[in-house]
């Protein structure tokens, strides 16, 4: 927010949140001068000793044809990760920018879990299509499951209700006293559009929004802990 761009503020703030899995979205791999054309995700999970999965939504060619310019998402962890499987969404033309689901297999307390992040359209046709697909395949691997990322929607919206039919939004389930749930904008935020589902696997023990660094990014951190049942 204060139009700097400094990935040492972004990692501190996810080492001192003491989380174990963590989604990013709108992460650079050598996309543009924008970021530098670093590779994001591989400079955070260094800086932070953590395993990383990178998920593409848009991928270009550079002015060279094996230079390959891609912007996505990212799921960092300290857990073991066993398997990993980019979902892009396919429903129309590219006319608008692409989005895509991010899904990651770890390894904890000896069970599988499945990981997902996501960042979606803001067009209400092709966010209801990506919603229905993500449950989709939540719904298909039958695993524990943690879905989070900036879902551009309101609470209680249509495709929340669609959403909360079939998994918990831990928000709801246990947000902390006092906390609004307002993630955006993180200047002076007013909407909720970033969540953290689970499954009926998990327990949610606590829910959170992270205020105290509030020019890192235009959205605040969501934290929740959960417990496996």
């Amino acid at each position: 927010m204060d139009k700097k761009l400094d990935l040492k503020r972004i990692s501190q703030i996810i080492d001192e949140s003491n989380a174990d899995i963590i989604g990013l979205n709108e992460v650079d791999k050598q996309f543009s001068k924008r970021s530098e054309y670093m590779d994001q995700a591989e400079w955070i999970a260094n800086k932070l000793k953590m395993d990383y999965v990178f998920g593409p939504a848009i991928t270009m060619e550079g002015k060279r044809k094996d230079d390959i310019r891609q912007y996505g998402s990212t799921i960092l962890t300290r857990f073991p990760i066993l398997d990993s499987e980019n979902h892009p969404f396919d429903f129309l033309p590219s006319i608008i920018e692409d989005r895509s689901l991010l899904e990651v297999t770890l390894e904890i307390d000896k069970q599988e879990v499945a990981v997902y992040v996501t960042h979606l359209s803001l067009a209400p046709f092709l966010h209801g299509k990506q919603t229905e697909f993500i449950l989709k395949q939540v719904n298909k691997q039958k695993t524990p499951s943690i879905i989070m990322g900036d879902w551009n929607m309101k609470p209680y919206s249509s495709s929340w209700r669609l959403i909360t039919k079939q998994l918990k939004d831990t928000w709801v389930e246990h947000q902390t006293k006092g906390d609004c749930g307002y993630t955006y904008p993180s200047n002076r935020p007013r909407m909720k559009l970033d969540y953290i589902f689970t499954n009926k696997e998990f327990e949610v023990i606590n829910s959170k929004v992270l205020i105290h660094e509030k020019e890192a990014s235009d959205h605040l951190p969501l934290l929740t802990t959960l417990k496996l049942k």
